[in-house]
């Protein structure tokens, strides 16, 4: 089977943004503010937003179960307080759960946290515990720079983090490092905030001595590592200047990168760079790239494309394609399991 480690749900109901559209409008003006109860969304509504959009493009190109999130330029951590991301975290989860509940062989719901820029997050441990113990989410996103980015968050190394970690080890669960909208004009969303990310939490790691005190966390870098695969050679040297082991050692054991690369010769350059027991097969559809590629006539983000095309042994392409996310993601295998796959 082939599992995609990475699906948001880009395609909610309009209802969904007008209500966060309102809530934010009642930040200034509480009159005005939304109650929860005043959402309300059908399953048929769900359904025929799932159908005819991630549902279809997983049955045209194969895809048998996706990991299935909030849409990750929503979670917007910056705007408000705590209280705000809690309220909107919640309401976003709830629906990501009642898609896997709908369509339970295909989707399985991640969390998104309730973080906010300088709040411990520690007080993200609820919702985490709620959307596993009562949603069977599998996973969590975690966004390291809540502030949209200003990067006014210490590192993922910093002991701040260690609640969260500490619970994601007891439930067994990997987190998405994956951030959110950039209100800085400096960094485009998904063209530089996105991808600059990715590669800056893979540098902390390398900097840090995380999974020495969680030596069972485990982290899934997005989008191909960022820049991470392409200078490689940088990494492996930085670590040896910082006198830390091999990255096998230090870091591989923990972390992981998804196939969100849409070409052929980025994809082939992960294959052959980072170790196949550390790519996961994904695909962020529908998100960042919607288009379809005027040079292949596929869409950008049909990745199953240019993993079949890489060349790679049909064990690689197995253990890419299924086995490495049964492996980080054990609730999802136990899911499996259940239902006779």
């Amino acid at each position: 089977m082939i599992i995609d480690c990475h699906g948001h749900y880009t395609t909610a109901p309009p209802a969904l943004e007008a209500w966060r559209n309102q809530q934010i409008e009642g930040l200034g003006n509480p009159s005005v503010s939304p109650r929860r109860a005043d959402l309300r969304i059908s399953d048929d509504e769900l359904g025929e937003t799932i159908e005819s959009n991630q549902l279809r493009l997983m049955d045209e190109r194969g895809i048998d179960m996706t990991v299935f999130s909030p849409r990750a330029s929503f979670m917007a951590h910056h705007i408000g307080d705590f209280d705000t991301s809690a309220e909107w975290a919640a309401i976003c989860n709830e629906l990501c759960f009642r898609v896997s509940r709908l369509y339970p062989e295909r989707f399985v719901p991640a969390a998104m946290l309730p973080q906010s820029p300088g709040v411990d997050p520690a007080t993200c441990v609820p919702e985490l515990t709620r959307c596993v113990e009562e949603y069977g989410a599998v996973a969590l996103n975690l966004n390291p720079d809540p502030s949209g980015g200003h990067w006014t968050s210490p590192p993922l190394t910093d002991r701040s983090w260690y609640p969260l970690y500490e619970k994601m080890a007891e439930y067994d669960v990997p987190a998405m490092v994956h951030v959110s909208t950039s209100v800085n004009p400096a960094f485009h969303t998904t063209g530089a905030h996105y991808l600059n990310a990715d590669t800056t939490a893979f540098m902390q790691l390398v900097q840090g001595d995380l999974f020495r005190d969680f030596p069972t966390l485990r982290l899934i870098i997005p989008h191909g590592g960022g820049a991470v695969p392409y200078h490689w050679g940088r990494f492996r040297g930085l670590a040896m200047a910082l006198g830390k082991p091999p990255l096998e050692e230090h870091v591989l054991g923990n972390v992981f990168f998804d196939t969100c690369v849409y070409h052929q010769p980025g994809s082939d350059l992960l294959f052959d760079v980072v170790p196949t027991r550390n790519i996961l097969f994904a695909s962020e559809m529908i998100g960042a790239v919607r288009d379809i590629d005027p040079r292949t006539g596929h869409h950008f983000d049909d990745t199953r494309r240019y993993a079949d095309a890489a060349g790679l042994s049909p064990d690689r392409l197995a253990d890419i394609q299924e086995h490495n996310a049964r492996s980080v993601y054990p609730r999802l295998d136990a899911l499996l399991k259940r239902q006779g796959r």
